[in-house]
């Protein structure tokens, strides 16, 4: 227990570690459009107490679902982390809402690796691939950017691990007839329906949970009483959210597209951004690929009399992550933060990569272990490579703006802020309205009182002749419509 205590601490320390950098950067980094409007329905919670199962936020415009949302609804998964954290905001108003949704993450995160720790250990008896597994995790530089992201995948997949974590703990001590079990089993339901709730996606881990419940309980899983009612439970919440927010479809994004929306499913194109540009150069640095492969397919001996249970988990993992890829072929494609569901297979795959290397090889130590850690080095340095500039404020104008636009305009002013449809400036700003421009009369008859702009274009330039200019500087202005 003391070598397990030691070893998940140091993971911990280490992730924890690598996760706090740039903590207090400004909410304009990688993928800030998504982030931003996560973080907006937190800020929402907290300035008009709305319920949370009305969740709101920032943009009015009708990009995202076709229709004007003059009421600022955001209906997408259900808000249970926004919610959370603006309690935490209300009872100390002086937390940085980015700041406190970036710890919130990270926490999720620690939690996930604790889980993964867990599970393989459970599942292999091998503290050492238990580990390795956990290092990968917390290490790789794309999984350390998604973890401290203010997104709903890192409470997610912290979920979801957790689930299974617990999951397996029951499965084997229901075998040995354990009264705690029961803790175990609802502990893993209801983290499994958490999962669900916060990002549909991670179903997709079902087919392990299937394989694991036929090797412990053999054909009698299929009528179990104890798994029919975990299946029922646990979606019946994702299925009521669902069914809920359809009379809110002015806050319903189209969502249709990230399936085959550009009809890239399989073709050379879809297989290039996936597995070259993604999986092989982003998260694993070219290097680590040679790992992954070999941990697809040797087998690993393990302490355990299901010796073979490991290898087919992990395959049915694989599997089901690619059936994953495949049935979200353009949102894959589109972005990269859709891969983060892959990380805890992707670390499985490697750490059974380096054991089976470590342990079957017949080469000379003196030479394994300088080119293993050639390659893991090699790994590690070239996906942070590709990702260092995630980290970066590329406009750092639109933050500037958006603050003075807060010291300026009434709490309850409706801005125009454009940005290409990107709300990472409406968000600066610390008002609700719409993040692209055009038909300036007809937002303004919607509500919109102020336009505040980085770019000096045509429309700006003809809203500063017609309109009370506020403040002018060679970075931005700030218009009051009248």
């Amino acid at each position: 227990m003391k070598k397990h205590l030691v070893l998940v601490s140091a993971l911990i320390v280490l992730a924890a570690y690598l996760r706090l950098y740039k903590i207090d950067s400004p909410l304009a980094d990688w993928h800030s459009f998504r982030q931003a409007d996560t973080a907006s329905v937190t800020r929402e919670f907290v300035k008009n107490n709305y319920p949370i199962w009305e969740p709101h936020y920032h943009d009015h415009s009708n990009i995202q679902s076709g229709q004007d949302n003059l009421e600022g609804y955001r209906m997408v998964e259900f808000p249970l982390i926004n919610y959370l954290i603006a309690q935490v905001i209300k009872l100390w108003p002086q937390l940085d809402l980015v700041i406190i949704s970036r710890l919130f993450s990270i926490g999720f995160s620690l939690l996930g690796l604790i889980s993964l720790y867990g599970f393989v250990y459970l599942l292999s008896k091998r503290k050492a691939l238990a580990f390795l597994s956990g290092l990968i995790f917390a290490a790789l530089p794309y999984s350390v950017f998604y973890s401290r992201v203010i997104l709903p995948e890192p409470a997610m997949l912290g979920t979801q691990l957790f689930s299974m974590w617990l999951f397996l703990a029951w499965l084997q001590q229901s075998s040995k007839k354990k009264t705690k079990s029961h803790l175990l089993y609802a502990g893993s339901l209801i983290s499994f329906a958490l999962s669900l709730l916060l990002k549909p996606t991670a179903i997709f881990i079902a087919p392990v949970f299937g394989v694991l419940s036929l090797s412990y309980m053999g054909i009698k899983a299929l009528i179990s009483p104890w798994l029919i009612s975990y299946v029922t439970i646990a979606v019946a919440p994702l299925i009521g959210w669902r069914a809920w927010i359809t009379q809110y479809p002015q806050g319903i994004p189209v969502s249709d597209w990230l399936l085959n929306g550009n009809h890239i499913r399989l073709r050379p194109a879809w297989w290039r951004w996936i597995f070259a540009e993604r999986i092989a150069k982003l998260i694993l640095g070219y290097w680590g690929t040679s790992l992954l492969f070999l941990g697809l397919i040797s087998r690993i001996q393990t302490n355990y009399r299901r010796s073979s249970l490991f290898d087919l988990v992990t395959l049915t993992w694989t599997g089901s992550m690619f059936l994953y890829l495949v049935v979200f072929a353009t949102g894959n494609v589109q972005h990269d933060y859709y891969q983060t569901l892959l990380i805890p297979i992707i670390s499985i795959l490697m750490a059974r990569g380096i054991i089976w290397v470590t342990e079957s090889l017949p080469t000379r130590k003196f030479i394994l272990w300088p080119a293993l850690i050639t390659v893991l080095g090699l790994t590690f340095f070239m996906s942070w490579w590709e990702t260092r500039g995630y980290y970066d404020i590329q406009h750092p104008n639109i933050v500037t703006a958006g603050k003075r636009v807060d010291q300026l305009t009434p709490l309850d002013a409706k801005v125009i802020a454009p940005y290409q449809g990107d709300t990472a400036f409406l968000f600066q700003t610390n008002r609700t309205g719409w993040p692209i421009g055009f038909e300036i009369k007809d937002k303004i008859n919607k509500g919109a009182n102020y336009y505040v702009s980085v770019n000096f274009d045509d429309e700006t330039n003809e809203l500063m002749k017609k309109y009370e200019l506020i403040e002018q500087t060679d970075d931005y202005v700030i218009i009051k419509l009248q």
